[in-house]
This record gives C-alpha cells, structure tokens and sequence, in this order.
C-alpha cells in the first residue's frame, strides 16, 4: 500500500470528517491531517495525496486551499473527496486548477450528499439528515480502494 496523506477540512456539521475517518481506521497507511489546525506540513514523503472538504459558497474551504498552495509537492498522486448537499459538477474545479499547475496525477474524484443546515435549509431542520451513511461510507472505501488497482 502507498503511503497516503489526506488533507481535510470539515466544519459544520462533520460530514467529511466521517467519511476521512472510516478510511484512515480501514486502511494503516493513511495519515490525516486536518487544514483547520496545521498551516505548514512536509507532505513530500507522502506517495499519494487526497483532498477532501465540504463544500462552502460552491467551493472546496479556502483553509484547504491554501494549505494545498503552501504544501502540495509537485507531481505527486492525487484525489479528491467532497460532501455537499448539491452534486454541482464544478465543485473542485478550485481544487483541481491548484493540482494542474503542480503537476499532480489526478487518480479520481468522488462525492457524497451531507446533511446541511446552511441559510434557508436551516428553518426547515435542515436537508440530507443522517448523511453521509453506512452505504455512503462504503461507497468512499470502494473509491478509496479502487485508486489502486
């Protein structure tokens, strides 16, 4: 197994943490690192790299993005994870431009729904409760598994 680092970001109500998580519990080689805490880490001993965030106003937190812009070594093996309450297809087009412009092989993207309760969703208690689930978790191991084979 490749030695894999994820970089997250998770506000609200942690539904990108959940799906990080059960991967780093599942699988030894990965290290999290959370963008909300760490500003500066040495990912150049890391073979391959995700990105994972919810997704704030349309895009990826812009603490993971800069976190990416300071730390991300040039062609390096990449991913990304999102979890928002819309599947927008240009969710992570931030994301991906930062991983373009250092080279990174980009293995896969993947995305789940996440409960939110943001502006106007929060007078109606919110959309997507209970989400991410056990069948999205499983989906995320699937994705997770698969960049390698």
């Amino acid at each position: 197994m490749k030695k894999t680092a994820i970089v997250y970001y998770s506000e609200h109500h942690g539904n990108t943490a959940k799906i990080v998580e059960a991967i780093a519990a599942a699988h030894e080689e990965v290290t999290l690192i959370n963008s909300a805490t760490k500003i500066e880490v040495d990912l150049s001993g890391y073979e391959r790299i995700g990105f994972a965030s919810g997704i704030y106003g349309g895009q990826f937190a812009k603490k993971l993005l800069t976190f990416a812009q300071i730390n991300l070594p040039d062609k390096k093996e990449t991913f990304i994870i999102y979890t928002s309450v819309l599947n927008g297809k240009s969710f992570g087009n931030d994301i991906r431009e930062l991983l373009e412009k250092r080279n990174a092989r980009q293995l896969g993207i993947w995305h789940t729904r996440g409960f939110c309760t943001y502006g106007p969703l929060k007078l109606i208690g919110g959309a997507y409760k209970g989400r991410p689930n056990e069948e999205d978790i499983r989906g995320a191991l699937e994705f997770y598994e698969n960049l390698s084979a």
